[in-house]
C-alpha cells in the first residue's frame, strides 16, 4: 500500500485525488502501524521549514520513518517542503532537517535574479532531468513542465544525487535521488499530465 504521510503540513487530499485518477490506491495516515506496513511513502508539504519539522516531530513518526527509509529501504517521495525536510537544514529556519541527503535548503540569490523576477518562484517551469532516472520515464514532451510554488531551493553537495534542475534567473536543483529516497521541488499533483506520469512512475516502478 502507498501511504501518504499526514503530519498536518501537507496537501494530502490533492495528492490522493491525483493518485486515484491514475488508478493508484493510497491511504492518508499519521499512524505508526500504517507507516510500518507501507510499501511506498509520500511526504508532501507546504509552509515553512521549521513548521514542517515541528509538525513531523509532534507526529512522533520520525523514528519509524528513519527505520523504514534508512534501514528497510522503503521508497519515499518528498514533494515541495517534503523534499526540503530531507536536507540537513534551511536558511528559512533554525531546526535541523532529516539529513537524508547531504544537501541544504537555501534562499534564492536575489543578486542573480533580474528585477522583474519575484519570490516566491510560482508557476510553470520546464525542467532538465536525468533521462536514466525511472521517475521521469515516458515523459515524451521534452522538456516537460511542472508547477512550482517556493521561496527556497535545494543545494546538493553530491552531484550524483541530482536528478533534475530548472532555471529561474539561474539554474538550481529541483530533484534529488539517493537509492530509495526521492524528492522533487515541484508539485506533481498540480502538474497535469506531467505530474500524473511522475506519480505513476513512482507508484509502479519503485
Amino acid at each position: 500500500m502507498l501511504t501518504i504521510i499526514n503530519y498536518k503540513a501537507g496537501n494530502v487530499r490533492s495528492i490522493q485525488n491525483m493518485l486515484k485518477k491514475i488508478g493508484v490506491k493510497s491511504i492518508i495516515s499519521d499512524k505508526v502501524e500504517d507507516i510500518e506496513n507501507a510499501d511506498k511513502l509520500i511526504l508532501p508539504g507546504v509552509g515553512s521549514f521549521d513548521y514542517g519539522m515541528e509538525q513531523l516531530e509532534k507526529s512522533g513518526l520520525i523514528p519509524v520513518l528513519n527505520k523504514k527509509v534508512i534501514e528497510n529501504k522503503t521508497p519515499i517521495l518528498g514533494i515541495c517542503l517534503g523534499v526540503q525536510l530531507f536536507t540537513k537544514g534551511s536558511d528559512e529556519g533554525q531546526k535541523k532537517g532529516l539529513a537524508w541527503f547531504d544537501a541544504q535548503t537555501v534562499s534564492f540569490d536575489k543578486s542573480k535574479l533580474p528585477e522583474s523576477y519575484k519570490i516566491p518562484h510560482m508557476g510553470w517551469s520546464e525542467i532538465n532531468y536525468n533521462e536514466n532516472c525511472k521517475l521521469f520515464k515516458n515523459l515524451h514532451e521534452l522538456p516537460p513542465r511542472f508547477y512550482f510554488v517556493h521561496s527556497y531551493h535545494l543545494k546538493a553537495k553530491n552531484k550524483s544525487d541530482i536528478i533534475a534542475t530548472t532555471t529561474y534567473g539561474y539554474e538550481f536543483v529541483v530533484g534529488l535521488k539517493k537509492d530509495n529516497i526521492i524528492g522533487v521541488q515541484f508539485h506533481p499533483e498540480k502538474s497535469h499530465k506531467f505530474g500524473m506520469q511522475v506519480l505513476r512512475n513512482f507508484s509502479n516502478i519503485y
